[in-house]
């Protein structure tokens, strides 16, 4: 079922010492629009000539258009062992191809008779743990479960080189490769017999928030995302003004961090090449967006700032996108405070757009 949804500014209200159940629902309001400013000689007549053809330049691999031209297979998901069940689904560790590796993952599938067309599904990306620290069944176990428990279908993948999945971890922000795992993930689950292929929404947290969003304007193929703590700035945004002051500890092996310098020494800054910097932002391709999105965010958030998913509202509603936004008073970025409050929510997205 659908609805038209206006594009909002949530203020959950802090209760110190209350648990998130007993939280009150969070104020909405909708601020004003914002406006952004948008941004020969003459050859010898005895002179010949031989013209050679302008070579069209490579985009970055890092780039919208290139990612929209990458083939993405996918493959048969192939369960490895059944784990321990939940209330009302079963788990499953499985795996499925992303460019030739093994990328391993959890699976759920709800208990019961599969409804016409199957069941609906998310593909849920995790945020930023050390690849070395990373095991698939000890992260994230309250999220699935809820998301699981409401009759969804969830795939929560591990990226190259977590835990035991083949490749090397290169870190998300400047090298395709957990993008590459993320739209092989939805082609795997589109294919799976209990999945309604026109079905399938995604879930993202922190770094998975910004693989959320790029696969949303990579693919048409998903319906509704929810993203919490989302790294969903611009690039220029991420370059300037993201300085974060919370757990985070880069891996050893998170080479993609090197990402800033490497790119403004071959494509100049923001200022100088905006052009390039547009073509690897999500933000520049908000039109084409495959569906609606839903943002939550806690206003105290060391590690990824609220103005990234305030900022991302603005953008949507300015290109005539439904993009909600939850703002969480005190809570930080796991939203721990009112984790109830927004998972509640989470699912009530979903099943307006996925069921």
């Amino acid at each position: 079922m659908k609805q038209s949804l206006l594009v909002f500014l949530t203020l959950a209200v802090l209760i110190s010492g209350c648990a998130p159940q007993a939280a009150p629902p969070p104020t909405q309001t909708i601020p004003p629009p914002t406006e952004t400013a948008t941004q020969t000689s003459t050859p010898d007549p005895t002179a010949t000539f031989t013209l050679v053809p302008t070579a069209t330049p490579i985009p970055n691999p890092m780039s919208i258009v290139a990612l929209r031209n990458q083939d993405y297979p996918g493959s048969e998901i192939t369960i490895v062992r059944e784990l321990e069940r939940g209330v009302n689904y079963r788990r499953y560790y499985v795996y499925y191809l992303s460019e030739g590796l093994k990328i391993y993952a959890l699976l759920t599938i709800p208990n019961g008779e599969k409804p016409e067309g199957g069941f609906p599904a998310i593909v849920f990306n995790h945020g930023y743990i050390p690849p070395d620290v990373y095991k698939t069944t000890e992260r994230y176990i309250a999220y699935v479960d809820q998301l699981a428990r409401a009759g969804y279908v969830v795939f929560r993948i591990d990226y190259r080189g977590h835990d035991q999945s083949e490749g090397e971890a290169t870190g998300a922000y400047g090298n395709p490769g957990y993008q590459f795992d993320v739209m092989n993930a939805l082609a795997s689950l589109k294919q799976h017999p209990d999945v309604n292929p026109e079905k399938i929404g995604m879930w993202g947290h922190s770094m998975g928030g910004y693989l959320t969003l790029r696969a949303m304007v990579i693919s048409s193929d998903i319906k509704a995302g929810v993203i919490w703590a989302g790294v969903v700035a611009s690039y220029p945004d991420l370059l300037y003004n993201w300085r974060r002051t919370g757990a985070f500890t880069p891996s050893p092996s998170s080479t993609g961090r090197g990402w800033r310098g490497a790119w403004i020494e071959q494509y100049g800054t923001p200022e100088e090449n905006p052009a390039f910097w547009d073509s690897v932002s999500a933000t520049s391709y908000l039109t084409d967006l495959s569906g609606p999105v839903e943002l939550h965010h806690g206003t105290t958030d060391d590690d990824v700032p609220v103005e990234f998913s305030i900022r991302l509202a603005e953008l949507g509603r300015q290109n005539g996108q439904i993009i909600n936004l939850y703002t969480y008073d005190g809570d930080n970025h796991n939203i721990s405070k009112y984790f109830t409050q927004a998972m509640n929510q989470t699912i009530a997205f979903f099943d307006i757009y996925l069921k």
